[in-house]
């Protein structure tokens, strides 16, 4: 078996880049696509949500993850199933159903993506050493959002281009899904070649669970689980939210509210400021846990997560259309995204702390996804009701609950510091 951390610098990076781009392309990019084909707030809201159940119910085939075969071959099969999705959606863009038949090529995308967020967690906890894990989660996390802001992104500019191009909203998305499929390929490829294979199906055994019921009863468990999954949800119950209507925000006219951008203007904002903060946020995060420990920070990461979410109401109130306002705006999201992030996917590896870590962080990432997707479906429905300026507000009052159960979580202190990780 090959040595652990072995090319790390080179495989984190690519792995989790991979991870991260068909996320953004199935729950963010579909959202702009979906608006800009003439799709309403409601239905958006609720289908792009509904869109996050793999990530929830995968739990309940992670165990299958762990007791078949190898990591490595797991991700590297859902990835090129991933790919085949998204041609698939481009596809069927052009076609008279193309919402249904779409929605249903995002469904195999978002399950070969839950898989692949199984297999490629457990790799990166089974493939690192202990001291490690804490160093490269701030790279693991920024390149996991670099991927999301390459959605946002240059993909959304792309498809921004080719609507001026084309003059037609349809064709110029149906050419960016089927593009987007041909970079996930080129992803799969390099994951192929930079990762080591750090297992053998024959010498996995000792890692994996007796049973499958077994992975289950010992997650739940675990001291002061109720506690830790209350958090879990809602540490993103803001975010959870905001990320649904943000691009709607921008892109509606100021008539209805918004404020009337471009698919172009908003790709290149989230593109260009959005990702060099985004980068400084995550990596900046993962280097003072690594250094300090998680106790230290995570109030502050909790606060970098949600106040920046004023700033959205505050351009919703005042009606600002100002670019240098809204670009921002976006600086101190993404900065602060990247930075509280780091603490919540700590916490998971903590959580996940056990002989069956793989199954058990699915499990906790599972409770995190359907704490997006439960407010995510409503979002469409709020801002309807409140309006952009009231919604944004009832955005940053969500943050509450997370910071009121912030005192009941228990933890190492110097959790995440030099060799405190949970021991292989």
């Amino acid at each position: 078996m090959v040595q652990k951390d072995k090319g790390a610098w080179a495989w984190v990076p690519v792995l989790y880049f991979t991870q991260g781009l068909p996320y953004v392309l199935v729950v963010t990019v579909s959202v702009i696509m979906y608006k800009k084909l003439g799709v309403s707030n409601e239905d958006i809201g609720l289908y792009t949500s509904i869109l996050y159940l793999p990530w929830v119910l995968k739990p309940l085939w992670s165990p299958f993850v762990d007791l078949k075969s190898t990591k490595r071959k797991w991700f590297l099969s859902m990835q090129l199933l991933i790919a085949i999705a998204l041609l698939g959606v481009g596809l069927t863009l052009p076609t008279k159903m193309f919402f249904v038949s779409s929605l249903a090529c995002f469904w195999m995308a978002a399950f070969a993506s839950a898989t692949n967020d199984i297999a490629s967690d457990g790799y990166y906890m089974l493939g690192l050493t202990e001291k490690k894990q804490s160093f490269f989660v701030g790279m693991r996390s920024t390149f996991y959002r670099l991927a999301m802001v390459t959605g946002e992104g240059l993909i959304v500019v792309l498809a921004g281009f080719l609507e001026n191009k084309y003059g037609d909203n349809t064709k110029a998305w149906s050419v960016t899904m089927s593009a987007a499929a041909f970079l996930m390929l080129i992803m799969t490829v390099a994951n192929f070649f930079v990762t080591p294979k750090y297992e053998s199906e024959s010498n996995q055994e000792k890692e994996k669970p007796a049973g499958f019921l077994e992975v289950f009863a010992s997650f739940f468990k675990k001291p002061g689980i109720g506690i830790a999954l209350a958090f879990i949800l809602t540490y993103r119950l803001g975010e959870s939210q905001l990320v649904k209507m943000t691009s709607p925000f921008l892109l509606d006219s100021p008539d209805k509210g918004g404020l009337g951008y471009s698919t172009e203007q908003l790709g290149t904002i989230f593109g260009t400021a959005g990702v060099i903060f985004l980068s400084i946020g995550g990596i900046l995060g993962g280097i003072l846990i690594s250094r300090d420990g998680l106790k230290k920070w995570m109030l502050p990461m909790v606060l970098s997560l949600n106040l920046p979410n004023i700033l959205y109401a505050v351009l919703a109130i005042t009606n600002t259309t100002n670019i240098y306002a809204v670009t921002a705006t976006v600086i101190f999201e993404k900065f602060g995204y990247g930075f509280g992030f780091a603490a919540f996917l700590m916490y998971l590896i903590y959580i996940a702390d056990g002989k069956s870590k793989t199954s058990h962080y699915a499990i906790a990432t599972g409770f995190m996804a359907l704490g997006m997707m439960l407010p995510g479906m409503v979002s469409g429905y709020i801002q309807q009701w409140l309006g952009y300026d009231g919604f944004f507000v009832w955005v940053v009052i969500a943050a509450l609950p997370a910071l009121f159960l912030l005192k009941f979580i228990s933890y190492p202190a110097d959790f995440g510091k030099k060799t405190t990780l949970p021991n292989e």
